[in-house]
Order: structure tokens, then sequence, then C-alpha cells
């Protein structure tokens, strides 16, 4: 399509310019800014029949009404792909940032993907080892699941993202990569990771985008998407099996809200739009295993839910689109527990079909249901001595109450630079598990007692 150019700007808002008497303009089409020498680049995001309004990347700050010229490229907002992206760190746009230059790209790719059809779609059966016990245990991920973090201000969700993005592999010998996307993280969470990543050499398998809390807020509306294009190149052409880390998926959803109040658009719950559920359920479908292809796409978003509150709009609707949640505990964190997961009211939807003989080990489903089981008696106990001392209680609710402490301390506190495989894992847990009498592991088949359980 020709480009088309234009000068001067009929009015400003916030970030968004409104161009008129313009003509074949279509949605999300890319414009391109030019104000005495420096560019900006915005993209279509209403259009009427002689106007269009425009969602500019860089903020409008500095604009001028008459003097801007305006050239719309006649194409949606693209990156360049190619297999040498690994290993790369761009911002928030697909811009280079580490100083290796631009990618020659095999062909540029539109960001604005689509759900994946689920009619297409192959049921996730496998495992994604992360090396955190409570995770691969207890809220196993599964290769093609979206499987959210609920976290909270000043919780370690940051610490856990790159612990994951680090330690994450497959029991096979499949080709596997890191897609990380930050949405508006502080400037030294940002140098954390990027530290973190560099030290480890985990960066060699990873592509990393940056989108900064001081970049202009409507960059954030393309991170995610530009980090699920690069994702689903490398599993459905490159035939690797890719995790995606959106962090965080919240500062995503303000910067939405942010820009549908410049629109004037009827504001829902706690301000959001009203399309605030399909806006994020176009990012997570995007998330899955396709039928013929050999690649797959797991997505992590994290999300700090603003309060602690679970029921506010970000986390519930989150909640609806994925396939589970795992939930950080303010309370675990204040006993210096890392990683403060709360595995009572996280879970994993997709875990039962993905662990068990032929995927992990024969005994971890019953030691799963087990832990859960025993760790939900410890609150019930814990509440009991509340009330009437930990000395009058009977001898196997004080050994619950060992269990509980062990369960903390031993099984879920693990170091940020510890990786225990899951075999580790599972022996760590039957160590815990030895703790209760036999009689107490009512979940657990006899063969499997018999041949994991370690007598006191």
């Amino acid at each position: 399509m020709a480009i088309r150019e234009y000068s001067g700007i009929s009015q400003i808002h916030g970030p968004l310019i409104v161009i008129e008497n313009v003509k074949d303009i279509k949605y999300d089409e890319v414009v391109e800014i030019e104000q005495n020498g420096q560019k900006r680049t915005g993209k279509v995001i209403m259009v009427s029949e002689n106007a269009a309004i425009i969602q500019v990347f860089e903020g409008t700050q500095g604009l001028s009404l008459k003097e801007p010229k305006i050239k719309f490229l006649g194409k949606p907002l693209e990156i360049n792909i190619s297999p040498d992206i690994l290993g790369r760190t761009f911002d928030g746009l697909g811009r280079p940032i580490d100083n290796m230059g631009e990618i020659i790209g095999e062909k540029s790719i539109d960001i604005n993907g689509s759900a994946i059809n689920p009619a297409a779609r192959e049921y996730p059966r496998n495992f994604i080892q992360t090396g955190v016990s409570a995770i691969d245990s207890m809220l196993t991920l599964i290769r093609g699941q979206k499987l959210p973090i609920f976290s909270g201000n000043g919780l370690p969700h940051n610490r856990l993202a790159v612990q994951i993005a680090k330690q994450a592999k497959l029991k096979s010998n499949e080709e596997f990569a890191v897609v990380f996307g930050a949405i508006g993280l502080k400037k030294d969470d940002a140098n954390f990771i990027i530290k973190s990543f560099e030290e480890s050499g985990a960066i060699k398998n990873m592509v990393v985008f940056l989108n900064l809390a001081s970049d202009p807020v409507v960059e954030r509306i393309a991170t995610p998407r530009i980090a699920l294009t690069v994702a689903e190149y490398l599993a459905f052409e490159l035939e690797k099996h890719v995790l995606v880390i959106l962090n965080d998926m919240t500062n995503y959803c303000e910067a939405l809200r942010e820009l549908s109040n410049y629109r004037g658009e009827i504001p829902g719950r706690k301000g959001f739009p009203g399309y605030l559920y399909s806006d994020l359920a176009s990012i997570y479908e995007r998330a899955g295993m396709i039928r013929g292809k050999k690649g797959s796409v797991t997505q992590i978003p994290i999300l700090t839910m603003p309060n602690d509150d679970i029921t506010h709009p970000i986390p519930d609707l989150t909640g609806f689109i994925t396939e589970g949640q795992i939930v950080l505990s303010r309370d675990l964190h204040r006993k210096n527990i890392y990683p403060p997961i709360n595995v009572l009211p996280s879970l994993s939807r997709l875990m039962k079909d993905g662990i068990g003989k032929g995927y992990t080990r024969e005994d971890h489903p019953d030691v799963a249901s087990q832990l859960f089981a025993s760790y939900s008696r410890v609150f019930e106990i814990r509440s009991l001595a509340a009330i009437i001392g930990e000395d009058d209680l009977s001898d196997i609710d004080k050994l619950y109450l060992k269990f509980g402490k062990e369960f903390e301390e031993t099984f879920i506190n693990q170091g940020f630079n510890e990786e225990r495989n899951l075999d580790s894992t599972l022996e760590l847990a039957w160590n815990i598990l030895s703790i209760l009498p036999k009689t107490e592991l009512t979940r657990i088949k006899k063969t499997f007692i018999e041949k994991y359980y370690n007598e006191k």
C-alpha cells in the first residue's frame, strides 16, 4: 500500500493525536511523525471517514499542531525476525538496546497475532521443570500452559521470574528457549534481571524485551505482543519449546486503562475498559501447542495484585482465562521464606494429565495430593493451638505442626541460585511426609509408602 503524507495535527490529547481530512487509512497502521528532524512512531487506533486517531509511542510532549509531518506507512507494527534474535535485548518496541546492531531479518512479522484456533490445539501433557520445588511438585507447569503468578507490591516476584527463566528446562533433549517481556519495570529491577541473566549465561538462549517505568505508557501496549510474536516464530517455525514470562501485566492493564480514558470510553470495573477481558484473552490465548507443529508456547504472566486483592479485576479476569495460578504469600515472606508460594490457594489445572508414570515419576500425583492434604490440616491445628495452647494438643497434632514447619522452611524455602531437579524434590517431599506416621498418609498407595517412606 502506498505511503501517504500529511502536514499538521488537528488535536492533541495526552499520547493521542487526531489527524483530519485523511483518506484510505487502516486500523493498526503504523505512522511516522516528524518534527524538527526528530521522528516518533505511532499507530492508528481509531478511524472514521476522514479522520484518524493515532497513539504516539514516544508521547506527544513537544509536538506542535502546525509543524509535524505525518506519514502513514500502509502497514501494521512489525518486528524483524531471524534465528539470530536469540541472546539479544530490545526495548519495549523491539528496538535493539544491547549495542549489537539491528537484526538482519529473514522477514518482518506483524505483532498483532491472533489466538490459537481451539480446533487446531493439541492437548498439553509434557511438563517443564522449573527447578523450584513448590512449583514442580504441587503446581506443575505443563508445556503449552498459561500459568500466572499472583504477587503483591514488595514481594520477590522479580527474583522468582529470573530464577524460573534461568532454570527452566525439559527432561527431553528438545530445543528450549525463553522470551522475557518486562513491562513497566523500575530501572533497578530491570538492571537486576539483565545482570542475573548475563552472569548465569542464560541470556544466550533468551530474548529479552525491556519496557521501563520511565518509558512512555503507551509503549506497554505493544511489549507483550512483540514478545509473543517472537515466541511464536521460535516455536512454530524453528520448532523450539518456548517459555514466555511477562512481568508485570498489572502495568500493561493500567496503561490500557489510561489509554481508554484518553479515548473517552465508558469505564467498567475500577475504571478499566469493558473490553479488558477480551484484550487479556488476546494475549494469554496465544500460548499453546498446535497439532502437527513440534514447538510450543508456554506462558507465565506475572501480575501484582493492588492491595493484595485477589478479587481485583486484573487477577480475577486473568484467573478466568488461564489454567490456574501461583499465589505468593506476604505471611511467608515475613518469615523470610523464599519463594513465598502459598500452595493452598494455588493450582495448576493441567497438572493432572502431565505427571505420573511416563511423564514425571509414578508416585508424583499421590505425593502432591498428600502434601496438599497434610499442609491444609496444619492450618486447622495452628488455629486450634492458638485457642487451647500447643501443650494441650494431641501427639499426632504436634507431629502435624512439626511437618508444617519443615514443609515451609525446608521444602518451600530454597535459595535463589538453588536448582532442584524433580527427583530431589520428591525425595525431599518423602523426607518431610515421613515425619507423619504411615497411617496418616491416606492419599498415597501402599506400594509407594513401602518403597519411598523413610522410617525415623
